[in-house]
């Protein structure tokens, strides 16, 4: 990075943050930086800062709320030079970007004292980077199946599929009556990663599903191809939604409020915006198991706390992240922010699918994946994508379309 862009990048974060750090904090002063979207998720932070300051009277805080979008730009600025001493952002790629790099603080330590090991079980895999833990979690959300309970009913499928078999045959009911069994806004690319990385994660599961997202296995492998062959056969029955590629997610929800549509894979953050009238029918199921014999593991991208290696306050970051870490902090951060706890021992949530994507997580021990975009870099993350759309238009195509990304992956991975 040139002086001139790394001074322009210092000179946006100051202006935004309206603080000066490093040299200029006082000594025991402990700077925060907070990504956040509207005042509810930033009332929800403040009222953790509060809490924290009536606990530890002797550390004074300078806390920086930096909307989402431009914190995403000046957060690499404040890694590389006067950096605060915590930061809010993502586990996964996005964690493991930085902590390669040697910007965030090794928090393996803290894990150990703090009994992390145990109350975030499921996302640690996802907080690690070559062994070492570099993350804090606070919330994440669930991904999974959202049906409409009484179509299931009117086509007699007794039962929330719990394996692929029992999967396929209600889709096979649904389609008969003239329902459309799946949903799909493929116009969002991501809601097809969706997909890909179900499928992936119930055909090869976790370990080798993060090899493929680091770049270490080649698209032409016959794992990769068997994933798309069975996708290809959903497609093939005509169980999507006619026209998907038409739809973004927004407009593909009708299907499901309209029923139309019977069932659609997509993440807990969704459940909020149903209809009232439409409400009490949705339910909610883990995508169903193809393979007995692959560890079951779920999407489930993490936010997560981190220290940045170069901050000068640690001692005071280390006992905000203790503070953050408990069950009762993390439960309320989580329905402030509209998500669930990452801490096991949290409350469950009161809401009725957010308390079942919970469950799902909290119980997850074949790992928890960040979701495609995130556990990959973006450009091979893009180009995966676009993709999964030519696919899904064709999906006669699958050779071609996999001999495409493999060229993709080893230029962008020189392996």
């Amino acid at each position: 990075m040139s002086m001139k862009v790394r001074t322009r990048i210092l000179g946006l974060t100051l202006a935004a943050a309206g603080l000066c750090y490093g040299a200029l904090a006082q000594a025991g002063t402990l700077a925060i930086n907070v990504a956040f979207k509207g005042a509810s998720q930033r009332a929800v932070w403040q009222s953790v800062f509060d809490d924290f300051k009536k606990a530890h009277p002797d550390i004074d805080m300078k806390v920086a709320f930096v909307d989402e979008e431009a914190y995403k730009v000046q957060l690499p600025g404040w890694l590389a030079s006067v950096a605060p001493d915590v930061v809010n952002w993502h586990d996964g790629e996005r964690m493991a970007y930085y902590a390669r790099r040697g910007l965030l603080e090794d928090l393996s330590g803290d894990w150990a004292k703090n009994g992390w090991n145990e109350t975030y079980a499921s996302t640690k895999e996802a907080s690690s980077w070559n062994g070492k833990q570099y993350a804090a979690p606070t919330v994440y959300y669930s991904w999974g199946m959202f049906y409409r309970k009484d179509l299931f009913q009117k086509v007699g499928i007794s039962g929330e599929p719990k394996t692929w078999d029992q999967f396929i045959d209600a889709c096979k009911k649904l389609k008969a009556a003239g329902i459309a069994p799946i949903a799909v806004g493929g116009r969002d690319a991501w809601t097809l990663a969706g997909w890909f990385d179900y499928l992936d994660l119930r055909i090869n599961g976790n370990a080798f599903h993060q090899k493929l997202m680091a770049g270490e296995v080649p698209y032409t492998d016959a794992r990769v191809k068997k994933v798309y062959t069975t996708w290809k056969g959903l497609i093939d029955d005509k169980y999507f939604i006619d026209n998907a590629l038409s739809y973004d997610l927004d407009a593909a929800q009708p299907f499901l409020f309209q029923g139309k549509a019977a069932m659609m894979l997509m993440g807990t953050f969704i459940s909020a915006g149903f209809p009232a009238t439409v409400k009490p029918n949705m339910g909610y199921f883990q995508f169903p198991i193809i393979d007995a014999k692959v560890p079951t593991a779920e999407d489930g991208p993490v936010e997560s706390l981190h220290i940045p290696a170069k901050a000068k306050n640690k001692a005071d970051a280390h006992t905000f992240l203790a503070f953050v870490g408990t069950p009762e902090i993390s439960g309320r951060l989580a329905k402030g922010l509209g998500s669930l706890p990452a801490n096991s021992k949290a409350e469950e949530p009161e809401d009725p699918i957010s308390r079942i994507g919970f469950q799902i997580l909290s119980q997850t021990r074949g790992g928890i994946a960040q979701f495609y975009d995130r556990d990959m870099t973006k450009e091979m993350a893009d180009e995966g994508m676009k993709g999964m759309q030519q696919f899904l238009s064709d999906p006669s195509q699958i050779d071609s379309i996999l001999a495409q990304l493999e060229q993709t992956r080893k230029r962008i991975y020189k392996k």
